[in-house]
C-alpha cells in the first residue's frame, strides 16, 4: 500500500518560489509514475507536472520554465520546485502515485496525498 505525505506549502508573494516535497512510504520512488495536481475553489483538479520510472518529465504549458519535477531515490520522494510564482498558482497542490505509467488525468492515479496549499499574493 502506498502512502503519500505532502509538505512545503505556504504563503509568497508574486515572483517568490517554494519547494514542495511528497514522502513516499510503502514503495520505492523509483518504480512509481508520479505527479503533481493542483485544486482551486470551484475549478477541476489539473495536471502540474510528471515523471516516470525513467525519470522523464512531463510539464503543463501553465507552469513550463517556472515548475520543475524530480525525484530523490535517497529520500524516498516526488519534489516539486516552483519558480516565478504567480497569484494563479495559488491552490491546494496534490501528490500522486501510481503503477502504470503515462497518464495525466485524474482517474489515472490510485494513490494521492491529503494536500498542501500554495497561496501566491500579489
Amino acid at each position: 500500500h502506498v502512502q503519500l505525505v505532502e509538505s512545503g506549502g505556504g504563503s509568497v508573494q508574486a515572483g517568490g518560489s517554494l519547494r514542495l516535497s511528497c514522502a513516499v512510504y510503502g514503495y520505492s520512488v523509483r518504480n512509481l509514475y508520479m505527479g503533481w495536481f493542483r485544486q482551486s475553489p470551484g475549478k477541476e483538479r489539473e495536471g502540474v507536472a510528471f515523471i516516470d520510472t525513467y525519470s522523464t518529465t512531463f510539464v503543463a504549458d501553465s507552469v513550463k520554465g517556472r515548475f520543475t519535477i524530480s525525484k530523490g531515490d535517497v529520500q524516498n520522494a516526488l519534489y516539486l520546485q516552483m519558480n516565478s510564482l504567480k497569484p494563479e498558482d495559488t491552490a491546494m497542490y496534490y501528490c500522486a502515485a501510481d503503477f502504470r505509467a503515462g497518464g495525466r488525468s485524474r482517474g489515472d492515479f490510485d494513490y494521492w496525498g491529503q494536500g498542501t496549499q500554495v497561496t501566491v499574493s500579489s
